[in-house]
């Protein structure tokens, strides 16, 4: 364990990003630096964890900037250098886990994320609240939340959720990849055509007790039964803009609008197929391929063989930062400057976009958009204070809920 004045300085740290930096350093950029150093970037879904428990040999302890880990986005170095002020990890389990064996998967998760903080408490530290953040990001550490992947993660029980967040979880994705008996998933057949009455009482409660309710992964008719339900503000943990480019996971301008009348945040992702028509086109051809060969994308070294035979056939297009910054931009254009934020996805896929590598690149997109004329309150607001500002309205929401019981 190092203590945070002994890490080793951003300017002597070498990643894909950073290289880019040394090459264009420029006035934007060391504004975008400064302000990242005033107003605290919270970035909105990190697969961390998941990537820690799935790959072979990768443990906690090897996220010192000492160690040289291969293959994933995040370590404690990079993140210094990317400025990252707050970082939700996601305690992501598998849709396919359901019943008791997702909520003991999800469990395991929490106490793998608890680990992490403990391992590196010089660096990080546990956030349940908006004034967390802001107490942590003061004193110059990394404030650490959670977010529970998938609403199997409970096995249709409020007692479940309500556990969850006593052990720290402050947002819930109400599906994944697969829909639920009481809500359907963008990226799977529909059950109910949106929430059953059973979903609509999990976002009832879950507004009850102060977890935000995320609606990445939910399908278009799901989050608008969530928001026609809502009465505090609600998220999108890691989506793109639908308009832009119409993958599933992205979200339709119509519910754009809608998110800014309920107040809540849609956080950009950083997920190639979410930004670039090429990439995805590359994505389905992948995905057609693995599906003739009977492989399955849970199946992480079938999966990673797939794709490099798939690639060395058909080479891989590259999103770029630009692309990101394209849906912010326009997310900012239908909801307004007050409902936009930043969930990278880091680590929740193999590849990145050009300039957006790894943890270290956040202030190359705060950069890119300051030179498209966006304020440095605007940069703020999208960096972190729009969603710690969702945090606290879910906070004041459930303490008036308890006063009026």
């Amino acid at each position: 364990m190092r203590a945070l004045d002994t890490l080793p300085s951003p300017t002597s740290l070498a990643s894909p990003c950073a290289l880019v930096h040394a090459e264009q350093v420029t006035n934007s950029l060391a504004a975008a630096r400064d302000l990242l150093r005033r107003s605290p970037l919270v970035d909105g879904n990190n697969d961390l964890p998941w990537a820690i428990r799935n790959r072979p040999g990768l443990d906690v302890e090897q996220l010192d900037p000492g160690s040289g880990i291969a293959g994933t986005h995040t370590d404690i170095a990079r993140m210094r250098l990317g400025e990252v002020g707050a970082q939700f990890w996601s305690v992501y389990v598998p849709g396919v886990l359901a019943g008791d064996t997702a909520v003991t998967a999800t469990l395991e998760q929490i106490d793998l994320a608890y680990r992490l903080i403990r391992q590196y408490q010089d660096v990080l530290e546990l956030a349940l609240t908006a004034d967390d953040v802001e107490r942590i990001f003061a004193k110059g550490k990394i404030a650490s939340l959670l977010g529970a992947e998938g609403g199997h993660s409970i096995a249709s029980s409020l007692g479940t959720l309500r556990m969850l967040y006593k052990l720290g979880v402050r947002y819930m994705t109400l599906t994944h990849n697969q829909s639920l008996s009481w809500a359907d998933s963008a990226t799977d057949t529909p059950v109910s055509g949106g929430l059953s009455p059973f979903g609509e009482e999990v976002v009832r409660e879950m507004q009850r007790i102060g977890m935000l309710v995320d609606l990445s992964h939910t399908s278009a008719d799901t989050s608008r039964a969530a928001l026609e339900v809502a009465q505090a503000p609600v998220i999108f943990s890691h989506s793109c803009a639908q308009a832009l480019l119409d993958n599933p996971r992205n979200v339709s301008d119509d519910i754009l609008t809608r998110l800014a009348g309920n107040g809540g945040v849609c956080m950009v992702a950083f997920v190639p197929p979410f930004v670039s028509l090429e990439c995805q086109e590359w994505e389905i051809g992948l995905l057609a391929e693995m599906q003739r060969q009977g492989v399955a994308w849970s199946d992480l070294p079938k999966r990673t063989k797939a794709q490099s035979d798939y690639a060395a056939r058909y080479p891989r297009p590259r999103a770029t930062l630009t692309q990101v910054a394209d849906h912010a931009d326009h997310i900012r254009e239908v909801a307004g400057i007050s409902h936009v934020g930043i969930g990278s996805d880091f680590d929740g896929t193999d590849e990145m976009p050009d300039g957006l590598q790894d943890v270290s690149c956040y202030p190359a997109l705060v950069a890119e958009l300051l030179d498209r004329g966006w304020s440095e309150d605007d940069c703020a607001q999208l960096g972190g204070g729009n969603v710690i500002r969702v945090i606290r309205d879910a906070e004041d929401f459930s303490r008036e809920m308890a006063a009026i019981a």
